[in-house]
């Protein structure tokens, strides 16, 4: 197990699917005198919330020996509650976790190493490469259940009405922000090419990725320098200034729901997850999504764990915890693709998501 460097950058929504049924048989470490209850929490949104409502009650219904308390929210209190649950020592016992998180929890000894459980956690289900994900050194804290990837998402609509034809995989990064420019000037009054992507942070690890560059290596150092912030930062200076971008005051004004999401721009960076939400947000028949710019021959993508399953480590029954999080790793792909897109349809994409 290797140190993984993405677990210490800060990314968008987030998010994995949720399978409807429970797999395996009962706890090791339920009371002599009744069921155990463990303390489950996710970030999502309501129609999330009633799926998940059902998967647990199917567990439960094959688990009779476990209860589940569940609780959710969306994602940003998501994290001002584990925050404050950490300071006091009371974390759940078990969590849905993001990358950018668990690095930061890991090593305040706030997440229990599940190796310490041997073969409690059935991890055969999951594809072999995403298990890093969940590792730091020698330690594993987080089981990944899902993934996703970055991708432009545009609307073809908005598109149509402007006259402007539609981005595509061979764009470079200039190409990209010309194009912005001419749907700003050509679309309906009040819509524009984008919003201002370079706040976040997983979009300029994938432009270092495309020159070849890390965002921290496997050392654990800084794989950038400040001129290379700087540059990102930089880049739609000019599109700023000339108002091709939508405005950060109008993005806070339409937050939780994203600038594309509401129909304003005609274009958004996102994990491909997204699509769900994003269709219901714009009430759109149609949106496509394509491979970022590039001004190479590589577009810097990967696969992310969307979503990992952790353990606090001040749980008292941890076998059970496993258990729960073995229902979700083992149950069978066909039933987990009926489940829920990983992004609540408000959450919009954000540094820190």
């Amino acid at each position: 197990m290797k140190k993984r460097s993405v677990l210490t950058l800060a990314a968008a929504l987030c998010a994995g699917t949720l399978g409807l049924t429970a797999c395996g048989g009962g706890s090791g470490d339920a009371a002599a005198d009744g069921p155990v209850t463990i303390d489950y929490t996710w970030w999502g949104s309501q129609d999330r919330a009633d799926r998940m409502t059902k998967a647990i009650a199917a567990f439960e219904s094959s688990h009779p020996d476990i209860r589940i308390n569940p609780n959710f929210t969306d994602f940003e209190g998501y994290w001002q509650k584990r925050a404050t649950e950490a300071a006091g020592g009371g974390l759940p016992d078990v969590m849905q976790f993001d990358l950018s998180y668990l690095r930061q929890y890991a090593e305040r000894g706030a997440l229990l190493d599940v190796e310490e459980l041997g073969d409690a956690i059935d991890t055969s289900g999951i594809e072999e490469s995403l298990l890093p994900s969940g590792q730091i050194d020698d330690a594993t804290y987080g089981v990944p259940i899902s993934t996703n990837a970055l991708g432009l998402f545009y609307n073809p609509a908005i598109l149509e009405q402007a006259g402007v034809a539609a981005p595509t995989p061979e764009m470079t990064w200039d190409d990209y922000h010309a194009w912005i420019r001419e749907v700003s000037e050509k679309a309906p009054e009040g819509v524009f090419g984008s919003g201002d992507y370079t706040g976040t942070l997983w979009l300029f690890d994938m432009k270092l990725r495309q020159e070849g560059k890390q965002a921290v290596t496997e050392d654990g150092e800084l794989g950038f320098t400040k001129a290379d912030l700087k540059e990102w930062w930089e880049s739609t200076a000019a599109l700023r200034a000339d108002g091709s971008l939508i405005s950060a005051e109008r993005t806070t004004q339409l937050s939780p729901v994203s600038v594309f999401g509401a129909g304003e721009t005609a274009s958004e960076f996102s994990w491909d997850n997204f699509l769900a939400g994003y269709l219901t947000d714009t009430g759109a028949q149609q949106l496509e999504i394509v491979a970022p710019p590039s001004d190479g021959d590589d577009h810097g993508l990967f696969l992310k764990a969307s979503m990992l399953y952790s353990i606090g480590s001040n749980t008292e029954h941890p076998e059970a915890a496993a258990e729960f999080i073995t229902s979700w790793s083992t149950t069978p792909r066909s039933v987990r693709s009926s489940a829920p897109p990983a992004a609540s349809r408000r959450r919009r994409p954000s540094a820190t998501a």
